[in-house]
């Protein structure tokens, strides 16, 4: 059975080859409306401190940890923020609106032939709603009737390694993980009710089966795969590595080093998949994703952030993250028993950091002591033990104007206070 609505997958594989002209003349979707250049209104009750965050009674805190949800996220650039408000002023059709974003998103990141993408509510809607795609096809009955998968193939392989909490979107469809350790294990797990092999790209380093060889056997099987790369830039070319390993659908957040809007992220795959998950998703109702609205200002807003993150200095970004730390190092290593050393992830926040160590002996404090009056003291900071490494480790990922200093003072300040040498 198929869609009879006016929009469904044919017409947005048909659209993806046509101009898309919402975006491509955003002069007339972005406009602003007659008037609409005096100053910004003056803002009265709710808001008018300038900080809404503070007027709720909570902290703001300076973001040692990079890019994390539970902290926001990242924050907007100017010129992203007033993308966005333009695309508020206007109404547009929500699918058109995404087949329009996508294309546009497939030209910027050279996407291979045969590639498309669309905007979701953040990296997890784009897993539900990728594996949901590959599970109903463009059947409405399937759509409407899943999580139930009578008459679709239910199994999704994985990777021991890679089973983590982001898989709970994968099972939210009604499928079944089979786990699997060993490259015989995974040839042994291949069967008719198979729909999908999934690959966590963070866990890339823990598995016996590594990235570029996990796509290789997916298509030595002929099943789709997928590889949720949310966190995975820097580097700038993994938006587009992956689909040139012939995945057929990764996720990214859009909200974490990108800096698009915290609740957007990106499913970028094969045009038929990628069209089959936006049938699964919002706007269309009676859908498994319909929840997982993702507004006009967010996919607009995601377009104005890959544009303005592949336009950057990443090198100069690199030099200016670094020399934050080495700043910092210098300060606290003042104090005596303080040792730092640097590091970067191999994958997901693949970025400068840096592991802060004390003796003991010196300094009687536990890191998570460290890491508590760090985020009770005035400006509040966020630091925290982790990243499988003792004392504490931290990034300058995030880290807003002049904020390192603060950073430098209040952890030269703390280790000093506690210091037998003081």
């Amino acid at each position: 059975m198929q869609f009879t609505s006016k929009w469904n997958r044919r017409s947005f594989l048909g659209s993806l080859g046509l101009g898309a002209g919402s975006l491509v003349a955003p002069g007339k979707l972005l406009a602003w409306r007659a008037g609409s250049k005096s100053a910004p209104p003056k803002i009265s009750g709710f808001g008018q401190s300038g900080n809404p965050y503070e007027e709720l009674g909570l902290k703001t805190v300076i973001n040692c940890e990079g890019t994390m949800t539970v902290l926001g996220g990242s924050i907007l650039r100017p010129e992203l923020e007033a993308v966005m408000a333009q695309a508020g002023r206007h109404f547009v059709r929500i699918a058109d609106l995404e087949v329009a974003a996508g294309k546009r998103i497939a030209e910027m990141l050279k996407l291979p032939e045969g590639y498309g993408a669309i905007v979701t509510s953040g990296a997890a809607a784009a897993i539900q709603s990728g594996l949901a795609g590959i599970l109903t096809g463009n059947n409405e009955t399937f759509i409407h009737q899943i999580p139930d998968l009578t008459g679709m193939k239910s199994e999704v392989i994985i990777q021991k390694s890679h089973r983590n909490p982001f898989d709970h979107q994968l099972r939210n469809t009604g499928i079944k993980l089979v786990v699997v350790e060993t490259r015989e294990e995974l040839r042994s797990a291949v069967n008719e009710k198979t729909a999908m092999m999934h690959f966590s790209n963070f866990a890339n380093a823990s598995g016996q089966i590594k990235v570029d060889e996990w796509v290789k056997l997916a298509k030595e099987f002929k099943i789709p795969c997928m590889n949720d790369a949310a966190a995975d830039t820097p580097p700038v070319s993994h938006l587009w590595d992956y689909a040139n390993m012939g995945y057929d659908l990764i996720t990214f957040s859009g909200g974490k080093a990108l800096r698009g809007p915290q609740c957007a992220g990106l499913l970028i795959g094969r045009k038929e998949l990628v069209a089959n998950a936006l049938l699964n998703n919002s706007p269309h109702e009676d859908t498994i994703g319909r929840s997982q609205k993702v507004g006009k200002e967010e996919i607009v807003g995601m377009v104005k952030a890959l544009e303005l993150f592949l336009n950057e200095d990443h090198e100069a970004l690199w030099k200016d993250w670094q020399g934050q730390l080495d700043y910092i190092s210098g300060q606290i290593t003042k104090v005596a028993g303080v040792t730092t050393s640097f590091f970067v992830p191999d994958i997901a926040n693949h970025v400068p950091h840096m592991s802060i160590t004390w003796d003991a002996n010196r300094i009687a404090l536990a890191p998570k002591d460290v890491s508590q009056q760090l985020k009770d003291g005035t400006p509040s900071i966020v630091m925290s033990p982790g990243e499988d490494r003792p004392g504490l480790a931290m990034n300058s990922f995030m880290l807003q104007p002049g904020e390192y200093k603060i950073v430098a003072e209040q952890l030269a300040r703390i280790l000093s206070s506690h210091s037998a040498g003081k």
